[in-house]
């Protein structure tokens, strides 16, 4: 069983209790920390890996907003607030799920298994041999699915970005995107393919993949949206 590493995040003593016994009714999630505020997790973040993230947003010194907007890499991320007018703001961070005081047990569950779905899906995708044969000039690339960070279409050409770099194959935009999974990149732009599992944030009509920015084109925008802010 694949267990997720969590933190809890509130300055409430009582939102922290609950939340801690409901983590402790879970097999799956080992709690490695316990903070009353942003600034006691990103001492946290800093010294050991974490899974999942249970986050208040208003809290003393750095809002849990602020704190998730200055992570490059966060974990998953589920906010737990007494506002619900942050839900907003919490997708476009890309958290997992948006849960409202008090919380039952009944929803933590769902909001969890999602998380739990998301980790162990990502984590097969990426040992099984899921891969692709892509011609270059000079040779036939191996390129894993899960590395796919963007396809940029070039007239005839395509470009796939991955971490380690970039490779250039004839083909069309159209065509490559009938080779990919449609459960895990999506159409944004006339010109861009994306991999939702490396979508950071969404800003407006851009949507940012570590360093890069893509635009998202009116004509896809609301199948876009739809597709990575389903509940």
């Amino acid at each position: 069983m694949v267990k997720l590493r969590c933190v809890i995040t509130d300055d409430e003593p009582m939102a922290r209790k609950g939340l801690q016994g409901y983590v402790e009714k879970l097999d799956f999630l080992e709690l490695v920390a316990v903070c009353e505020d942003a600034v006691q997790l990103s001492n946290v973040l800093k010294q050991q890996p974490v899974d999942l993230l249970f986050l208040d947003i208003e809290m003393p010194y750095i809002s849990g907003v602020e704190l998730l907007s200055g992570l490059t890499d966060p974990p998953k991320v589920i906010i737990v607030s007494a506002y619900e007018q942050y839900a907003l703001k919490g997708y476009e961070l890309d958290v997992t799920d948006y849960l409202l005081k008090p919380v039952s047990f009944e929803r933590f569950l769902k909001a969890v298994n999602k998380v739990y779905d998301q980790v162990t899906k990502s984590a097969a995708a990426c040992t099984e041999p899921q891969f692709i044969f892509v011609k270059t000039t000079q040779k036939m690339e191996k390129v894993f699915f899960c590395d796919i960070l963007f396809v940029e279409g070039m007239e005839n050409y395509v470009s796939i970005q991955t971490p380690s770099g970039k490779v250039v194959t004839h083909t069309s935009l159209s065509d490559f995107l009938k080779k990919l999974s449609p459960y895990k990149f999506i159409q944004i732009h006339k010109s861009y393919i994306i991999n939702q599992d490396h979508v950071s944030s969404v800003e407006g009509n851009l949507l940012n993949i570590g360093k890069y920015k893509l635009p998202i084109s009116r004509n896809y925008k609301a199948k876009v949206l739809d597709v990575l802010f389903k509940t």
